[in-house]
């Protein structure tokens, strides 16, 4: 252990942290039947609904991600940020009523009641690669990333299979109702520690005045040129929203948690809970990784920045609490994904092949699939240092797997001509380009193409499967008056629901609520911009 780094009382707090974790998240198992296990018995209250997307989402990867892109690049990363908020409300207002609706396990089903089986078992297949290579592996990567500077002696792989034991011990017996009941815990304890080493930080930089004087101003800024390296303004009018629209729409892990409430008004309010809690990720997540720039002008390593930051300025039990801060992010998305990943695999893949199975069995199957996935990942984990930074892999592999997906469900929602050979080769298409330019980048870095920004790519990617969706869906036949009715949009949805919220008092009211969200977005966008 490297003692210049960490305390035994740190080491005290971070493990009885991991401890008490494992033993609070089998406190809370749920797993006599596979709606129990998989949606937590679909009982979940907005609060812990909204603090358990809050909690998946900003992990590991996010506390390191934010606060490294936002040394080298500036504060243009949380443009990711705000966009959710915008997200959100798009996905409380049009998608939500059918997922809830629908009774669906996961979004793979969904696309299964609109389409056909094709799309299902793609999607399933596609979100398992996802969940595995992102979610799970940089998670892994990000922790261990930071345990190897405290432990040197100890090999990455190692501190890889300890973190995913780590990450399983409760999510595999426990299901989504251990998952969900300790990210609420978890992101209490991480949003404390973040504050606190913001404010630390903010005090040794000796004022934000100083912090301007040492960074060029176009990083304080969150509207770039068209050439910008990190998020150029055609990136985020176009790019960032699709990126974002799969992550928090479609992505299984995150949905899931909103499958898990008790009732839509409870899913909504969540799900603008959850985009309230985002906006201030600027002040405590973002801007710490602006001001290590005063701090540590010659970092090789932008990744680095946040242990720099806890280790340095930090004195003995506050690194402790930061460290477990950590670990609580880490274990929150290893945990969210394995879950979804075998939710995915049980309901999409072994329910449909074996249909016989009874509800207990198919969570001994779940558990069983969570076992493989996490090797998998831990497999697969050393691969991202291979990467520039952690954040530029995610959102690299994600602005490839996205945008066909997006195709599918925004057309199939609002579009009732779509049909189901439209969304298969649609997706079929996106797989194959987005291989062919993942090929192209690793043999061919200097191309012209590999030179494109994601933000660039993902767009011009959306409207390659756009065409391949319509001239395929206006080719082919009609879909049926059921997937038509069922799972597309009308009017009559809207003024149905326009007159059960008129009984509602104001601030139970979504759509307020969503008016107000929107305004405080655009409110932090102005003053940054």
């Amino acid at each position: 252990m490297n003692k210049d780094l960490i305390s035994n009382l740190d080491l005290i707090i971070m493990v009885i942290y991991l401890i008490g974790m494992i033993f609070y998240g089998l406190y809370h198992s749920k797993r006599q039947s596979s709606e129990e296990y998989f949606l937590a018995g679909r009982s979940m209250t907005w609060p812990i609904v909204g603090i358990s997307l809050f909690a998946a989402n900003i992990s590991s990867t996010t506390l390191i991600g934010l606060a490294g892109d936002a040394y080298s690049t500036g504060i243009s990363v949380y443009n990711y940020e705000w966009m959710a908020a915008v997200i959100l409300v798009f996905f409380s207002i049009f998608f939500l009523p059918f997922y809830l609706r629908s009774g669906v396990f996961t979004m793979p089903e969904f696309l299964e009641r609109r389409y056909d089986r094709r799309s299902r078992y793609y999607f399933s297949f596609i979100t398992l690669i996802g969940n595995v290579m992102i979610e799970t592996a940089a998670g892994l990567y990000a922790g261990s990333l930071i345990l190897k500077l405290v432990f040197p002696e100890i090999s990455m792989t190692v501190i890889i299979m300890i973190l995913a034991f780590a990450a399983a011990a409760y999510t595999i017996p426990g299901g989504l109702s251990s998952v969900v009941h300790t990210e609420v815990i978890q992101a209490i304890l991480l949003l404390a520690g973040s504050l606190i080493l913001t404010y630390v930080t903010y005090q040794a930089v000796g004022g934000w005045e100083n912090v301007k004087a040492a960074t060029p101003p176009e990083m304080i800024s969150l509207i770039r040129p068209m050439d910008d390296p990190s998020v150029p303004w055609t990136g985020l009018i176009f790019g960032v929203p699709l990126l974002g629209f799969y992550f928090w729409a479609n992505n299984q892990f995150m949905v899931q948690r909103v499958l898990t409430a008790k009732d839509l008004n409870h899913g909504r309010w969540g799900a603008l809970f959850a985009g309230l809690l985002k906006l201030p990720v600027l002040f405590f997540m973002v801007f710490p990784g602006t001001m290590a720039r005063v701090l540590y002008p010659e970092l090789e390593n932008p990744d680095t920045v946040f242990p720099h930051l806890v280790f340095n300025l930090l004195p003995a039990g506050l690194i402790g609490l930061l460290m477990a801060g950590l670990l609580a992010a880490m274990s929150s998305s290893i945990s969210a994904t394995l879950n979804s990943a075998s939710t995915l695999i049980t309901m999409d893949f072994v329910k449909n092949l074996r249909p016989g199975l009874s509800s207990k069995q198919l969570v001994k199957v779940g558990q069983f699939a969570t076992v493989i996935l996490v090797l998998l990942a831990a497999a697969w984990t050393p691969q991202i240092e291979k990467f520039d930074s952690l954040f530029k892999y995610l959102q690299m592999v994600v602005g490839l797997i996205a945008p066909p997906v997006v195709v599918v469900f925004i057309w199939g929602m609002f579009w009732k001509r779509g049909n189901a050979d439209g969304a298969f080769y649609s997706l079929i298409t996106g797989f194959v380009i987005a291989a062919i330019l993942i090929m192209l980048k690793v043999t061919m870095p200097e191309a012209g193409i590999s030179q494109w920004h994601f933000l660039h790519t993902a767009p011009l990617l959306f409207l390659a499967c756009t065409l391949v969706y319509v001239v395929v869906s206006l080719s082919t036949d009609i879909p049926s008056s059921e997937k038509i009715n069922e799972y597309t949009w009308n009017n009559k949805i809207y003024t149905d629901e326009t007159a059960s919220l008129s009984a509602l008092p104001w601030y139970k009211n979504y759509r307020i609520l969503s008016v107000f969200l929107l305004i405080l977005t655009f409110i932090i966008v102005w003053i940054y911009k």
